[in-house]
């Protein structure tokens, strides 16, 4: 039989994701985020889970062209926009929107020999300082793009930097609004962080820009898969998420330790007590992350237990004795839940074990590996 660990991508999920972002900014268009092979989950797995979406946006002509192959019709944004002049010749016959956030773009957009407009997002650093023209250089930009006979419409979108913290949108918002107080288009500003966290904030960019009949489009992104954006702060529960990805595999062997014996590599780990440990098919090379420390919480039969010692290749450890001492009877093949949902409906957030491993859900559903086999549940 093949190795006991699989990872499930759960339907049903990413639509109640789907729905509860649209709860959080109901006047809006939503851009399902599938960028990074939509978050490691796969853009095959989760296109009928979210194709109640508005449109879809990615990084790559690759991803687009198997968006465009399951059959979807809709808007496809590139968010980083084209990287090279050919690149656009594959937008004009795919139908790509994308984004424009710099000068070479626009000058590979004069150059282009094409009888379809395009549609661009013209995007505006308005303080993460990583892509878009500075807020003095903005209207430059979108002159330039508006004399252009291969440019249809004109978006303006920017990227907010702390919508997850304490700094909040106001400064960048505010920023954003002075700069395209006047200019028509479509506003796209929120990512997950800031359509959970500030539900309001479309609706009034709009009223300081005097654009009320604009119509906005969110970005959601870790959110539709089920991961709080502003973890610690917020679970996934308190946001209504539902994880769309569950890490399960299974016990493989036990040990009985004594007090004084250790586990693992480096002894990492060593037990004070008499102690029956459970070993679990998974490691790193699954992509479940080495750094995390003994105490990490995993579910074992859908009760809350820990890790123990080091992650290793292809095993990890776990404590069993919360589960003996709650009657549990523990034998090979019980099932292990690294993250996600357990068969009995048990909830382990991603968050959670990203957290230990001092990282985010993010990096976790991205770093699955290629040799755990992938199902999908509705």
């Amino acid at each position: 039989m093949p190795r006991p660990i699989t990872a499930t991508v759960h339907t049903d999920a990413l639509r109640a994701n789907m729905a509860r972002l649209r709860a959080a900014a109901p006047d809006a268009r939503v851009w399902a985020v599938v960028k990074a092979n939509a978050y490691g989950h796969g853009i095959e797995r989760v296109f009928d889970g979210l194709r109640g979406a508005d449109g879809f946006a990615l990084l790559d002509l690759e991803e687009a062209q198997r968006v465009r192959a399951l059959g979807w019709r809709g808007p496809v944004l590139l968010l980083e926009g084209v990287f090279e002049q050919r690149d656009l010749e594959l937008c004009s016959r795919l139908d790509l929107w994308h984004v424009v956030h710099c000068d070479e773009q626009i000058d590979m957009l004069a150059a282009h020999k094409t009888k379809l407009a395009h549609r661009v997002f013209l995007k505006m650093n308005s303080g993460m300082n990583r892509l878009g023209f500075q807020p003095e250089r903005y209207r430059a930009a979108w002159a330039r793009l508006n004399a252009l006979p291969q440019v249809d419409e004109i978006s303006l979108m920017t990227h907010y930097s702390d919508a997850d913290g304490p700094l909040g949108i106001a400064a960048q918002m505010a920023v954003f609004a002075a700069a395209t107080r006047d200019l028509p288009g479509e506003r796209s500003l929120s990512n997950s962080a800031a359509s959970l966290r500030h539900p309001t904030s479309a609706v009034a960019e709009r009223r300081q820009a005097e654009l009320q009949s604009a119509s906005d489009w969110i970005r959601p992104g870790v959110a539709l898969y089920g991961s709080a954006p502003d973890f610690p702060q917020a679970s996934a529960s308190h946001w209504g998420l539902a994880p769309a990805m569950t890490l399960a595999s299974k016990i493989i062997a036990t040990q009985d330790l004594l007090a004084g014996q250790s586990v693992g590599y480096g002894s990492a780990f060593t037990a004070t007590a008499p102690m029956r440990i459970g070993i679990v098919a998974c490691g790193y090379a699954d992509g479940y992350p080495r750094l995390c420390p003994t105490g990490t919480p995993v579910l074992v039969q859908g009760l809350r237990t820990r890790t123990l010692g080091r992650v290793s290749m292809d095993m990890l450890s776990v404590d069993l004795e919360p589960l003996l001492q709650a009657g549990q009877q523990i034998a090979l093949g019980s099932e292990v839940t690294l993250w996600g949902r357990a068969s009995e409906g048990a909830l382990l957030d991603i968050d959670e074990v990203a957290s230990a491993a001092g990282t985010l859900g993010y990096e976790l559903m991205c770093a699955l590996a290629q040799r755990v086999p992938v199902l999908v549940a509705d």
